[in-house]
């Protein structure tokens, strides 16, 4: 048996997370096993989609979680890593000064990347090539705090990708207008014509949320019913008191009725009965593609 360590590092608009995973070669088979999750709530997206840039205090904070990231990693024997940052450091103006200060003091290099790279990382996962290995048509849909990314796939293989400026932060700060809603109803429901009975898969720490909500185990579906009911019994709820009566979290307490409303409308323009929730994300699709590359 052979054993080596990979991590991940997503920086997203609502929150950072570190993942160490354990990939364990057997017997020419290869496994692998998630060892270790840090989830930091540094919500970059509510100074980049509001001002443009991303303030010095959250840039401290930033600089400290990525120097602890790095202890953390280096005190478990991680091989390789790699660190992806999402939409709230593409739309900050010194979102790339930003990564030369943090390459500088802690090594980490991060690589901002664009929607097309983040969706494709993401669909690293055994879940999603199940249903392409089926030749199903369904659309991926991931729920970020800067944006949502949706890929079309029909008889299993992938045909339309696109990246919408629709995220949970955004939407929190009141900074999608009514032209980019729009511009996803048309798109979806123009893909979706070409489409036979799809159905859709979606992901995000949101979305994932509502599953454990839900007491469902990872990839089972949620019909488009239960979710609208849960969006209806979420808003009779202030913010203190999803926190405090519902236990959620408190970065989590806020944006999650925008997820649902994305997703809810996703479903109603794609025509689709019900979404499937794997539990995959950006950081998941990270190691698996690392594991691929060093094979």
């Amino acid at each position: 048996m052979n054993i080596t360590k990979l991590a991940a590092i997503d920086i997203g608009s609502n929150s950072i997370r570190l993942l160490i995973s354990n990939v364990i070669e057997y017997q020419n088979e290869t496994h692998i096993r998630k060892s270790q999750l840090v989830r930091l709530p540094i919500r970059l997206g509510a100074d980049s989609f509001v001002d443009g840039r991303i303030s010095e205090r959250n840039k401290e904070r930033l600089m400290d979680a990525m120097q602890s990231y790095a202890y953390i990693m280096k005190v478990n024997d991680v091989l390789h890593f790699r660190a992806c940052a999402t939409s709230a450091m593409r739309d900050a103006s010194n979102g790339d000064d930003i990564r030369v200060a943090i390459n500088d003091n802690t090594g980490i290099n991060i690589e901002i990347i664009d929607g097309d790279e983040e969706a494709r990382l993401i669909l690293q996962n055994d879940f999603l090539r199940g249903l392409i290995e089926d030749a199903r048509d369904f659309l991926y849909v991931d729920v970020g705090g800067g944006s949502t990314e949706i890929t079309v796939f029909q008889n299993g293989k992938r045909m339309e990708a696109r990246s919408f400026n629709i995220g949970t932060v955004r939407l929190l700060n009141d900074s999608v207008d009514s032209a980019s809603w729009d511009e996803m109803k048309s798109w979806i429901m123009t893909q979706s014509t070409h489409l036979a009975k799809p159905v859709m898969v979606g992901s995000g720490g949101n979305i994932n949320r509502i599953l454990k909500m839900a007491s469902k185990p990872s990839g089972s579906a949620l019909s488009l019913d239960y979710l609208e009911n849960q969006y209806n019994y979420l808003k009779r709820f202030s913010e203190e008191e999803r926190i405090v009566r519902l236990n959620l979290n408190v970065d989590r307490a806020d944006v999650i009725i925008h997820a649902l409303r994305i997703f809810l409308n996703a479903m109603r323009w794609a025509g689709t009965e019900k979404v499937y929730v794997p539990k995959i994300g950006l950081s998941d699709g990270i190691v698996r593609d690392l594991h691929q590359r060093q094979r």
